[in-house]
């Protein structure tokens, strides 16, 4: 890689740099070596209540810990550092997505259908929730592995678009154009010009454990341990983040955890509904000394999944783009030994890309 893409994946990578939270009421993480903050028997319900995660200029993150010096760290990380998977680089897989969208219009129950890194489409009965679209590239030196081999026309139109947080390899302007600019937007608090920028105003905002109802629909909006950025000249943190639990009208319960690290609130997210599937975010998590703090390794992955007692697991955001150090492939092998350790093998709904998994 040149020199330049080097010094520009460095900036990108300035994306995984997580705000030091300002909670006054929060304590300080007192278990050395911990990448989050525990919540000490807290509810996050009542915290997001609370509005502990509303600063005066920006969003807070109650469960991330202060850190110093990261943006040396980052720039150490992506021009300096040795990647431990360096010799299997060469090994990614180039894999164009194909999708025969025919059964999925067909069924008349709860589909999910893994398009590219964390872009999925749910259909529910008459209804299609389109999650995180991303099409095509989104820097000109990260690489797209999964380029898309079918027209978008012939996919299912979305009747929802829901975004999880406004990192670029989440809210991409030209997919967004790509769509009919009617369609309703959900969406956590914030993200104006991003969207009036493409001519969305059909728009949904919500906070953590606020919930946009469609008949026997229910899309609740849940707390992550993330952040985000559009500009590093404005500053993070200027909208919110989050993940999804969608009470499906065909039944089925499917909890989207879009970017998340680990922290100990996993239960708590189940306290509504039985989750009959926990679709978590599982890449980018090398090396763990840099990306603890932003996203979950496939071990913690498991630990979550447990901690949420969700029926089945699938894992997004692998294959596509490397925006951590393992190669984009390895997700699901790494996924599969940790579920192995833990006799929970069976319990994977192992998607490739452009592959759907049927209610």
């Amino acid at each position: 890689m040149g020199r330049l893409a080097m010094t520009f994946n460095a900036l990108i990578g300035m994306q995984y740099l997580p705000r030091m939270a300002r909670v006054a009421a929060a304590t300080q993480d007192s278990a050395a070596g911990l990448h989050y903050r525990p919540l000490n028997g807290n509810s996050l319900r009542e915290m997001a209540r609370r509005k502990l995660h509303h600063g005066s200029d920006a969003f807070l993150n109650p469960m991330s810990v202060p850190r110093s010096g990261r943006f040396w760290q980052v720039l150490s990380w992506k021009l300096f550092h040795s990647n431990a998977y360096g010799d299997f680089l060469d090994d990614q897989p180039l894999s164009p997505v194909s999708i025969d969208w025919e059964p999925v219009k067909a069924h008349r129950g709860v589909s999910v259908t893994f398009i590219k890194h964390s872009t999925l489409l749910i259909k529910d009965v008459d209804r299609v929730l389109l999650i995180d679209p991303v099409f095509d590239g989104i820097f000109w030196f990260i690489r797209d592995y999964t380029p898309l081999a079918f027209n978008l026309d012939a996919m299912p139109q979305p009747d929802h678009i829901l975004i999880t947080h406004g990192h670029y390899d989440h809210l991409d302007r030209r997919s967004l154009a790509a769509l009919d600019p009617d369609t309703h937007v959900i969406s956590p608090l914030g993200y104006d010009s991003e969207f009036k920028a493409v001519g969305m105003s059909r728009r949904t905002q919500l906070d953590w454990y606020q919930r946009y109802s469609e008949g026997p629909r229910e899309i609740i909006f849940v707390p992550a341990n993330h952040w985000t950025m559009r500009n590093p000249i404005v500053g993070p943190n200027r909208s919110l983040w989050g993940g999804y639990l969608i009470k499906t009208a065909g039944g089925p319960v499917i909890y989207v955890s879009g970017d998340s690290a680990y922290f100990d609130g996993f239960e708590q997210l189940a306290d509504d509904y039985d989750i009959d599937l926990a679709i978590f975010n599982t890449g980018a998590y090398a090396p763990r000394w840099f990306m603890a703090s932003s996203h979950m390794d496939p071990v913690e992955t498991v630990r979550a999944f447990q901690e949420i007692r969700a029926r089945q697991l699938m894992i997004a955001h692998w294959g596509t783009f490397r925006l951590g150090d393992e190669p984009v492939h390895f997700p699901p092998r790494d996924l599969a030994k940790a579920l192995e350790q833990k006799g929970l093998l069976s319990r994977w709904v192992d998607l490739d890309h452009g592959q759907t998994h049927f209610f």
